[in-house]
């Protein structure tokens, strides 16, 4: 497998066509993977917003004096209602704010960043990302560029350990995962539950090269991957009732002691 970042993208704005200038910029075959950072998806979509956008409710006021009372820092009550808003359930409330997404991954902030924002506040998630890779997928193909897949990726943390990897937030033109269920280990044992998220390990390696920060490589083709003969899914975000982690959280209360 081959990664390489697209380089020499320009400042990205709302309404410049990723598709045309990535096309311009990078050799893309038939069967390769293209990974774009959700940054400069959301700034191609206009996704950007400054705080004053967010006028504060009561409840943004409460989460932010909360926070500080906890962990000592300041926190803007018109951030906390921008990601009010930007959710569609708040799991955690302190000492910060973990939330689900209106497309259903979830992730501290609801995924709103504050890096790279020359002429704004606040940075945004795509509001669709999987539309958001069907189009710039759909683009190449308008410029003879076929069989091309797309998975526009973001920055996340885990639990139970430290630093950030990329993820998966939509894609186009391959699955989600491959399911290994019912394949067999080299001693003969039926495999019965690995099911491997595809999508987010290729946004893992192409992060590897995309770097962050400053790095000013928001594109990465990934080529000599194959999917192989596995059977595929698209489902990636559980469902909540399924979700273990989620239910605990419902039954779980922040104590400032603890």
């Amino acid at each position: 497998m081959h990664l390489e970042p697209v380089r020499d993208l320009p400042e990205i704005r709302n309404g410049d066509d990723l598709a045309d200038l990535i096309a311009d910029r990078a050799t893309l075959e038939s069967a390769d993977v293209l990974t774009v950072a959700s940054t400069i998806v959301s700034k191609a979509e206009g996704r950007t917003a400054d705080l004053d956008d967010y006028p504060e409710s009561g409840r943004a006021r409460e989460l932010a004096d909360r926070i500080e009372a906890i962990t000592g820092e300041e926190k803007d009550p018109r951030f906390a209602q921008a990601v009010l808003e930007e959710s569609t359930e708040l799991l955690i409330d302190a000492p910060f704010l973990l939330t689900e997404t209106r497309f259903g991954h979830i992730c501290v902030n609801a995924g709103i960043d504050r890096s790279n924002v020359p002429d704004h506040d606040l940075l945004l998630l795509p509001k669709r990302p999987t539309h958001s890779a069907e189009r710039i997928r759909n683009g190449l193909t308008e410029r003879g560029i076929d069989d091309v897949a797309v998975i526009v990726t973001d920055t996340c943390g885990r639990p139970f350990r430290h630093g950030q990897r990329g993820v998966a937030l939509g894609w186009a033109g391959m699955p989600a995962s491959r399911d290994w269920r019912g394949e067999r280990d080299r001693d003969g044992r039926e495999l019965g539950v690995t099911v491997q998220s595809v999508v987010d390990e290729l946004s893992a390696a192409a992060n590897l090269v995309a770097g962050e920060g400053a790095g000013g490589t928001p594109a990465v083709v990934v080529r000599d991957w194959e999917f192989g003969d596995l059977e595929g899914s698209d489902e990636l975000f559980r469902s909540v009732d399924d979700d273990l982690v989620r239910q605990a959280l419902r039954r779980w209360e922040w104590r400032g002691d603890e």
